[in-house]
């Protein structure tokens, strides 16, 4: 099968905010990667020529007002309607002579998402905060989740149409990648990945990417994921270290009453008590939380396997 044609349709997707520098030439190098693709180019409010320069090389040019990637994101999965869809960053650091690689892995082994795994082509195109925050909160998310991707915050990725529609966009950040990782871990979707070179950016051009304010987004999220998708887990974490430290300090007050028919340590009875209601609570939490879970988890599968896979007219 074609990578693209009538019966098979690409939509190579980059969300932008001030990248007039590098627009030109990304637009330029996925019309020659994947040449019967569409290109659309969602500009951000954009202070530049970023609008100009990508309708100049050919894009289809569109715009979201409401800043962030993660709201551009949910835009673009809304409109645009593809079988396979390339979704990249307009500054230049991604190769796009591996986008066709993708797209027929996706195609050939009928997959969900695939993902470009990023090797340095020069040390300095990835900082060392950057790397360092991408290994502990991807090995975070595999520890919880379990093993999917060795790159949870590439944002060079291939999806299928079926992830498309049954992604529920929420993020309005950076943290948008943690979240394609969890929902197709979640879903047990099939997907793979490819080793993609992964440069440094062009002079003039700016990273949008905050270390530590960006980081700790995708940490929340990724506490946030684990209240929703596990929640029995979530729960049961805060009622074992409630229970544990009421225990700590209520098994003294309760040996002292046992031996004399006093309290005198009427303060750390009352906490001890509290914390120990604070953690059947929570239990009970988890298991209810855990059941609704269940029933959302259902609910989105169905809507997930609505959508035929890709690859094939079966």
């Amino acid at each position: 099968m074609a990578l693209c044609s009538d019966e098979f349709r690409v939509a190579v997707l980059i969300p932008c905010y001030n990248e007039a520098v590098t627009i030109g030439q990304v637009v330029a190098d996925f019309r020659a990667a994947l040449p019967a693709a569409r290109i659309f180019v969602y500009d951000n409010n954009s202070t530049d020529d970023t609008v100009t320069r990508a309708s100049d090389a050919g894009a289809i040019v569109r715009v979201e007002r409401r800043q962030g990637k993660g709201h551009v994101v949910c835009r673009m999965f809304a409109d645009i309607e593809a079988d396979a869809y390339v979704l990249v960053d307009g500054d230049g650091t991604y190769d796009a002579a591996d986008s066709a690689a993708m797209v027929s892995e996706l195609m050939t082994q009928r997959l969900d998402m695939v993902t470009g795994t990023r090797i340095e082509t020069v040390r300095e195109s990835y900082r060392r905060g950057h790397r360092l925050g991408n290994w502990m909160l991807t090995g975070l998310v595999r520890a919880i989740f379990g093993s999917g991707v060795a790159d949870m915050l590439s944002g060079y990725r291939v999806f299928s149409r079926r992830f498309i529609k049954s992604f529920p966009a929420l993020s309005t950040g950076f943290e948008i990648e943690t979240q394609f990782t969890i929902h197709a871990l979640e879903l047990a979707m099939p997907m793979a990945e490819v080793m993609t070179r992964y440069r440094e950016r062009p002079h003039g051009s700016a990273s949008k990417l905050r270390t530590y304010r960006d980081g700790f987004r995708i940490l929340r999220t990724i506490v946030v994921l684990v209240k929703d998708e596990r929640p029995l887990r979530f729960f049961m974490s805060g009622a074992a270290l409630a229970l544990i430290i009421g225990l700590i300090l209520g098994l003294p007050v309760v040996s002292e009453f046992m031996h004399t028919g006093a309290v005198p340590r009427l303060p750390t009875a009352i906490l001890a008590t509290a914390l120990v209601g604070v953690g059947c609570l929570s239990a009970v939490c988890g298991l209810v939380m855990d059941a609704v879970q269940r029933g959302r988890k259902e609910a989105k599968r169905l809507a997930y396997l609505a959508v035929r896979a890709p690859g094939n007219g079966e």
